[in-house]
């Protein structure tokens, strides 16, 4: 069996690549195991050497990573020589802090000495998502390489040319052999490395289901496991907020990836008070958006990554629409080759439509108007997802009041949601456990070692 790198925007062909068997599996495992032991006694100050120089090849072949993630998923070059960038930055951050993050805490006891130490777990199996296809894997990688650990990644299946490119980096960085390894793996050979006891952790970035699943099979075998789940993030504008900022933003936050991203805003949630001027010009600047090539600088959106990914969406609006909700713009799948999608928006939701309680994975906006604060915040947290939260006000109590009342693992106040290398990043409720980025995402996949030494 082959894994095809396939043109979004096109359909064509681009890479067809064979899928590992069994021996070539075990081969690998082998690798990691034996890299592990040696990998963990490498120097903070050694592996951040390396590092370093994996975020140098990512700012020099920035471009050329960008067209590749172009290519093979859709998303705009621009956005995609940006995520090589900001792959580049998190390695550099987790070079930096690394070693204090994880450095020995003293703890005040009775004994002589009392401390906490993190230790490497070894191999780490991540199985990531085509969406940000580097992003997603560097955001991972880089700390759990800096922890000591060594790591197997099994990337979306559509997006194998990625896969293979970031094993490159850190080749040509200098990390020994079997530190990070990249397998071209079909999904029903997941199974066999989660149960394999080699294999100490595992970290997924996917759909419910796939999360389900894993997090049960890592359940079963006894395996740390961190899951990075969907969202249906809210977007929650109250009458004090700057609407030229919030109605700019809200258009970025719901069609940034070409709307493919577990945190962008999906359900924008408005006040009464300033519905009548907020919902036509989020509208207006929706319907402006150009729709088209990705290697185009003029297009803002391009084609989503594979054709069912089209066919989902269309009938999520589809059935949204037949149960009471009307299209303000979009709203049909676009004539033309290729995944397209065109901008949407929704408004007049009825509860337990799709738009409503499912993730819209593409460029549909589901606008809901609510009397104030408190029923905002009770809309907002109707949802079984609690990834991110974008709220828009200059008022202080508001303010205060949101951040508490939002069940969400990150709210951000008067600005978009992102992933910062700096801040812990992960969901509550069916948007997953554990934390990626931070000192948390370091700590995920370390033993947290008490060590007592007792009065002689």
């Amino acid at each position: 069996m082959t894994l095809k790198s396939i043109n979004p925007a096109t359909g064509a062909t681009l890479a067809t690549f064979n899928v590992l068997e069994a021996p070539e599996i075990e081969g690998r495992l082998d690798r990691a195991t034996e890299a592990s032991r040696a990998w963990k006694r490498v120097p903070f100050a050694e592996r951040a050497r390396l590092m370093i120089r994996a975020a140098e090849i990512l700012e020099r072949d920035a471009q050329a990573f960008g067209r590749l993630m172009t290519l093979e998923m859709g998303k705009p070059l621009g956005a995609a020589v940006d995520e090589a960038r900001k792959c580049a930055r998190g390695c550099r951050f987790y070079a930096e802090h690394a070693e204090r993050f994880l450095a020995d805490e003293p703890v005040a006891t009775e004994a002589a000495s009392s401390y906490i130490r993190y230790e490497p777990v070894g191999v780490v199996l991540a199985i990531m998502p085509w969406n940000f296809p580097f992003w997603q894997v560097f955001r991972f990688a880089a700390p759990a390489l800096m922890a000591g650990n060594v790591a197997l990644l099994k990337h979306a299946s559509n997006v194998p040319q990625c896969a293979v490119a970031v094993e490159e980096i850190f080749r040509q960085a200098g990390f020994q052999e079997g530190v990070f390894q990249t397998l071209l793996v079909r999904s029903d050979q997941v199974a066999a490395l989660l149960e394999d006891s080699r294999v100490t952790a595992v970290t997924l970035t996917g759909s419910e289901g796939a999360g389900r699943d894993v997090a049960s099979r890592s359940g079963h075998a006894l395996k740390k496991v961190v899951l990075e789940l969907g969202g249906s993030d809210p977007f929650i504008v109250m009458p004090s907020a700057d609407l030229d900022q919030a109605i700019a933003t809200a258009v970025k936050a719901r069609t940034i990836n070409n709307g493919q991203s577990c945190i962008a805003a999906k359900r924008f949630i408005v006040a009464k008070g300033i519905a009548d001027t907020f919902v036509p010009r989020f509208v207006e600047a929706m319907s402006r958006l150009r729709v088209g090539d990705p290697m185009d600088p003029s297009t803002d959106i391009g084609p989503l990554a594979t054709p069912d990914l089209v066919d989902q969406l269309d009938e999520q609006v589809k059935t949204t629409v037949s149960q009471g909700a009307r299209v303000l713009v979009g709203g049909a799948r676009l004539a033309r080759s290729g995944n397209y999608y065109p901008p949407t928006v929704l408004v007049d939701i009825p509860r337990g439509s799709p738009a409503y309680r499912d993730e819209l994975f593409g460029p549909v906006a589901a606008v809901f108007v609510v009397e104030d604060l408190e029923e905002g915040v009770r809309l907002a947290n109707d949802s079984r997802f609690g990834l991110g939260a974008s709220v828009w006000t200059r008022d202080a109590g508001e303010q205060a009041r949101l951040v508490t009342a939002i069940e969400a693992g990150q709210v951000f106040v008067n600005a978009m949601v992102v992933s910062d290398p700096r801040v812990p990043f992960g969901g509550v409720k069916s948007s997953g456990f554990g934390r990626e980025l931070g000192v948390q995402g370091i700590r995920e996949f370390v033993n947290v070692k008490t060590v007592w030494v007792a009065k002689t």
